[in-house]
């Protein structure tokens, strides 16, 4: 069996499309709900796991900091926003012009992964030639 770290940035970037995804879904639940009375919003936290599972030593390379990485328990996680505050009287605090820029900003976020992803491909096939 070989023994390789070849993926291990691939999985990362996996994990972070997969929470891309999730986030993807949470704000267009919230732009559905914009009208629900007492919805409120939700939302993925995977920045800040991503940012513990690296690490913050910075004697060590980016390569050791993605190797050493779990990605079994490197997931997303689904939130509820439960902010005291309201944009209206029936408790709903979703805003619909930030779950727009939301969307959008995750969108481009999905997409840059998705590249990397492809260009982490494109790097192990040149290197298999």
């Amino acid at each position: 069996m070989i023994n390789t770290n070849a993926f291990d940035y691939i999985n990362v970037l996996d994990k972070a499309a997969d929470a891309s995804w999730l986030r993807n879904e949470a704000i267009s639940n919230n732009i559905a709900n914009v009208d629900t009375p007492g919805y409120k919003r939700q939302d993925v936290a995977f920045e800040v796991e991503l940012e513990k599972a690296l690490g913050n030593n910075r004697y060590i390379s980016m390569d050791e900091k993605v190797a050493g990485v779990r990605t079994g328990r490197l997931e997303g996680r689904p939130y509820t926003d439960y902010a005291n505050y309201s944009y209206r009287l029936d408790g709903n605090n979703v805003d619909i012009e930030n779950e727009n820029v939301m969307l959008a900003e995750n969108q481009l976020k999905y997409q840059g992964l998705l590249a990397s992803i492809n260009q982490e491909f494109t790097n192990l096939q040149t290197v298999m030639k």
